[in-house]
């Protein structure tokens, strides 16, 4: 039960300027990018779309079914953030949309040269592992997620940009663009790393530094002892983890507590003193509010919905 970082409203299409009442589209052309409003107000299902670029979609408002990569369909909410390669088929279902209640999403699509100077860029001059296998790229294994409140910044920015009258706009979408893919990419980069993350824990600097977070969650973690871990100076240290996932150390220990918490607070047996002291927190008052900064409730009622709603109906969607 993450805090729903939701995107910003966006004004609906005026009824007399709809063109047609499913995947109706306003789209604003720039330089390096297409940034579209699409909106349907009927319900539809199996609507085929494909995109030539890479797309980057989130939901304003409803609710969509997608099928995509051949997985099983997934509900699509306002919060939630997809990525698409080029020219991948998606096709759409709107089981609940109604003209005085419409779904709305933007899409976002970006010209793949143009990615790739991006990645040249962050590989040459912010890649302080250039010996390691932790270069700057986008990847597609976790292309269904629920917004951060830094992607979910990035992309209001960007819709405020796009659909301004500006004639700036090109250069600060530009800014912005890099912006949102470097919070991306450090989003991918904590959930590889994490404990449901695939690789060799020794296989470079920040798989062995996160795993041997992951080993000592319950215990007092000293940050002393992690920039030794990861060979660096303290000062280092914190300016090396901040580039990779964009937290900082504390932050990414206190969001893995609160992920152990979530599964111990399932348990109706534990208390929510004794599931504080079991993630490490020394102080019971400051996980309470830790929790509640995380999750939206405090602990005590995030455990009580989960005994009316059973947790299986209510899966933790992660960041990519």
């Amino acid at each position: 039960m993450p805090v729903n970082n939701f995107l910003q409203p966006i004004e609906l299409t005026p009824p007399e300027q709809l063109d047609k009442l499913v995947e109706n589209r306003r789209v604003y052309n720039l330089q390096n990018c297409e940034f579209n409003i699409y909106e349907s107000y009927q319900q539809a299902y199996s609507i085929p779309l494909r995109f030539n670029d890479l797309l980057i979609s989130s939901m304003v408002r409803g609710k969509k079914i997608v099928h995509l990569f051949d997985n099983p369909a997934f509900e699509y909410l306002p919060g939630e953030t997809a990525i698409v390669p080029a020219n991948e088929s998606i096709v759409v279902d709107f089981p609940e949309a109604q003209f005085c209640d419409p779904t709305q999403c933007i899409a976002l699509t970006v010209d793949a040269v143009y990615i790739e100077q991006i990645m040249q860029y962050l590989n040459e001059y912010y890649n302080c592992d250039k010996q390691e296998t932790t270069a700057w790229t986008l990847q597609f294994k976790q292309f269904h997620f629920a917004n951060d409140n830094q992607i979910s910044t990035s992309i209001n920015k960007l819709i405020r940009i796009c659909s301004s009258g500006d004639r700036s706009k090109n250069i600060f979408a530009d800014l912005s663009l890099k912006e949102l893919f470097i919070r991306l990419m450090q989003s991918q980069r904590l959930m590889q790393a994490g404990p449901d993350g695939a690789g060799n824990a020794n296989s470079n600097r920040m798989q062995y530094v996160l795993h041997y977070i992951q080993e000592h969650l319950l215990e007092k973690i000293a940050i002393d002892e992690l920039s030794r871990k990861a060979y660096l100076s303290r000062n280092m240290f914190f300016k090396w983890f901040k580039q990779q996932f964009g937290i900082t150390p504390l932050e990414y220990i206190t969001r893995e507590r609160i992920r152990l918490a979530r599964q111990l607070l399932a348990d109706r047996k534990n208390t929510v003193t004794s599931v504080s002291q079991q993630c490490g927190f020394s102080d019971v008052n400051y996980f309470i509010r830790a929790f509640k900064k995380s999750e939206g409730i405090t602990p005590k009622n995030w455990q009580e919905a989960s005994y009316t709603e059973p947790l299986m109906s209510m899966p933790v969607k992660s960041y990519i």
